[in-house]
């Protein structure tokens, strides 16, 4: 409703990738909470307004988020999250018994008592895949027992604002006295490449070329101009004319990971900032592999966008229009 701002707690909050996107969609963050330190100074750079738990969701209680953030059971509109997903990923070793896939339950729980009205929960299509396959229902089955209408969609960011191909699962789930099925925005028609994002960026930002790329150029020349192809198996260009190949956490070696299109190098930071759509000031600090690790950890931020303002538009308006006061919501 008009005049209204939405709130969001994120959990599993990284440098802030959701959290942009809650912003940019308008939503107010009361609190974000994680438990690794780097990715905790980082939110802080870029969100020095957001107060971020350093800590372990296991230990954070309902009662410590409802006095710290002054709400009540069934204030808060959306809780956001996105559990590890390192045991999920097909980008990794897969373990089915990797104690990070049981995060989601302490997500679960926190879910339960504050009753949100609308949940969000972000993983890797790994899930769905494999020997994944019994832990995915089991996930499934865990959220469909809560008093909530449950969807989940597979999506790709470069449908929504995203120059980068990123394959995500989005669970929604919307609380039953709502009375709303859950819905996801429609993807656009036009893709953002990889030339359109990067292509007229001009060399001289922080000197990344020698951070990221000349040490290791030599060798990728020998590579990328047919020696040493079986050693070096591992290496991907990426293309001017689409969006880019999925970004993920580990930015490789010299045998390993992605190119730039035209130049036998590695992306640099800004280039990866641009192509996960965050913003050219966006604050990282650390070495190379750390930048890179935590923006091939985000969620794309204009992604969630498009997530939260389908919910702000065509789930929460609606709810606020037909069910609040102007002094109290429905309650539970």
């Amino acid at each position: 409703m008009s005049g209204r701002q939405y709130t969001v707690i994120s959990t599993f909050a990284g440098t802030g990738g959701s959290s942009l996107g809650y912003k940019w969609a308008g939503f107010k963050e009361l609190l974000a909470i994680d438990f690794d330190s780097h990715a905790v100074e980082c939110f802080r750079l870029n969100f020095p307004d957001v107060i971020i738990w350093h800590r372990d969701i296991k230990t954070v209680s309902v009662q410590e988020i409802f006095d710290f953030c002054k709400i009540q059971s069934g204030n808060l509109d959306i809780f956001d999250g996105s559990p590890p997903c390192q045991g999920f990923s097909t980008s990794g070793k897969r373990q089915v018994n990797d104690d990070r896939n049981d995060l989601f339950k302490e997500y679960v729980r926190l879910i339960e008592g504050l009753k949100p009205k609308v949940f969000v929960m972000e993983n890797v299509t790994g899930m769905v895949k494999g020997v994944m396959k019994g832990r995915f229902k089991e996930v499934l089955a865990t959220l469909k027992s809560l008093p909530y209408q449950i969807k989940c969609k597979q999506m790709n960011s470069k449908y929504y604002s995203v120059p980068q191909s990123r394959e995500r699962l989005i669970f929604i789930g919307i609380r039953n006295d709502l009375g709303i099925e859950p819905s996801y925005p429609i993807p656009g028609r036009k893709l953002i490449t990889v030339k359109e994002a990067i292509g007229t960026m001009v060399k001289n930002y922080e000197s990344e070329l020698k951070e990221s790329a000349i040490k290791e150029t030599w060798q990728m020349y020998r590579v990328l101009n047919g020696k040493e192809k079986k050693k070096h198996f591992g290496l991907v260009r990426l293309e001017w004319n689409k969006p880019s190949n999925t970004i993920v956490k580990d930015a490789g070696n010299t045998s390993t990971g992605i190119i730039h299109p035209s130049e036998n190098r590695k992306l640099t930071i800004t280039e990866v900032k641009v192509l996960c759509s965050f913003p050219l000031d966006w604050k990282l600090f650390g070495n190379f592999h750390e930048k890179w690790a935590r923006l091939g950890n985000a969620v794309m931020p204009k992604f969630m966008q498009a997530i939260a303002e389908n919910i702000r538009i065509n789930i929460l308006d609606k709810y606020y229009k037909k069910y609040y006061t102007g002094q109290k919501a429905v309650k539970l």
